[in-house]
């Protein structure tokens, strides 16, 4: 879609965009820009959005654009949610953790819950009324999700979960935690759960402090804590144990695929953005882009951009016919990431001084774009994944 939208790539469009998705892209666009842009500074000294905001993008239709009607959602595939995800990261508000709502947590709840948990969970996601998170960082246990601590333990009626989670997108604001949580310490990953945390009614959860963060100031990244908290065996996902380390692997190469595509999409930004602004700012007496090494710069930064495009609608289409494996989403998560990185930061270079000036948005993207290199799996995890596949 970069033909249509950011720097043009010859009159290359993004094969998974029809007229439907490029209504919603539009819609969403619109969103962003009305009610989300205006209050960014806002939302960064408290460190969220606005917790209405969330009602108000479900009226819009833009949660769960992928979850069936049945359930109260969009009804559409998943590349329905991916236009709204892209459309965010165009906007530049990095805060609203819809990637997670959306994206994450109401697809864990889709494939493995159980008819009663759906029903129950999947409308209010969709209209706004819950907001929901997945805790699977602990402060010993990252990327290594074998190595969590978390326990719950059965008794007549439901289970106690004991421990401490962190970096937990949406935690401040979450109703709906998914917590990963080991139900049998002796069997490994076979031992590990998932189970639904309905904040409101669990006694023993606590948040922790929002954290502060190099960068996404505006987005909620807590702290939980559970503490002998008590939940019905009801919310165990899928109401069996033992199979969350499966539901996880299972869709773990779709949030690496949400990663990949607003790395792409800022990457694409930033070339934009850099464009406009070299074009205008006089140096010795001429545009900035009329000097060799900056057109020079942007032409390769443009070609990353554009072979990254590329790459990502490759994944998205194979992930929209089923057959997107891990490997592939590993090499596209870890490759695009890095190329958002090298991008912003090159480009932030042609802004001089000003591109450290964070009233200018490359400085935001700078900052951003660092936390895409370790969210979803570090890099490093990335390539052991890809090693394994050779």
């Amino acid at each position: 879609m970069t033909s249509e939208r950011g720097f043009a790539a010859a009159d290359y469009t993004s094969p998974w965009i029809d007229d439907e998705m490029r209504a919603l892209g539009e819609t969403a666009a619109r969103f962003c820009a009305e009610e989300m842009v205006p209050h960014l500074a806002e939302w960064e000294a408290q460190q969220h959005v606005d917790r209405d905001l969330w009602h108000r993008a479900g009226k819009q239709g833009l949660l769960c654009c992928s979850i069936p009607e049945t359930y109260g959602g969009g009804g559409g595939t998943y590349a329905h949610d991916l236009v709204v995800f892209q459309e965010q990261a165009r906007s530049g508000q990095s805060g609203w953790g819809n990637s997670v709502h959306s994206g994450i947590v109401a697809h864990y709840i889709l494939a493995f819950g159980t008819e009663e948990q759906k029903q129950r969970w999947l409308p209010a996601m969709a209209s706004g009324d819950l907001v929901a998170a997945i805790a699977m960082s602990e402060p010993g246990a990252g990327s290594d999700l074998q190595s969590i601590a978390t326990r719950a333990v059965k008794d007549a009626e439901g289970y106690r979960i004991s421990g401490s989670k962190t970096f937990i997108s949406n935690g401040a604001q979450a109703d709906l935690v998914i917590v990963v949580v080991k139900t049998d310490p002796t069997a490994g990953a076979r031992g590990i759960s998932l189970i639904g945390v309905e904040v409101e009614k669990c006694s023993g959860f606590r948040r922790g402090r929002i954290l502060e963060k190099i960068g996404a100031h505006s987005a909620d990244t807590s702290e939980l804590f559970f503490d002998d908290a008590w939940v019905p065996e009801a919310n165990l996902l899928g109401g069996v144990e033992g199979q969350g380390f499966v539901q996880l692997m299972e869709h773990l190469p779709q949030e690496r695929l949400v990663v990949a595509l607003s790395a792409v999409t800022m990457a694409e930004m930033a070339v934009e953005q850099t464009i406009a602004y070299t074009r205008q700012r006089q140096v010795f007496g001429k545009p900035l882009f009329d000097k060799q090494n900056t057109r020079f710069e942007l032409a390769e930064c443009a070609t990353l951009a554009h072979v990254g495009r590329v790459f990502v609608d490759s994944c998205i289409t194979r992930h929209l016919q089923g057959d997107l494996d891990t490997s592939t989403a590993a090499m596209a998560k870890y490759w695009l990431t890095d190329i958002q990185g090298q991008v912003i930061d090159r480009c932030l270079q042609l802004h001089g001084g000003y591109g450290y000036m964070r009233e200018y948005p490359i400085a935001r993207m700078y900052e951003d774009a660092r936390v895409s290199r370790i969210a979803g799996g570090s890099n490093e995890v990335m390539k052991e994944l890809i090693a394994r596949t050779l």
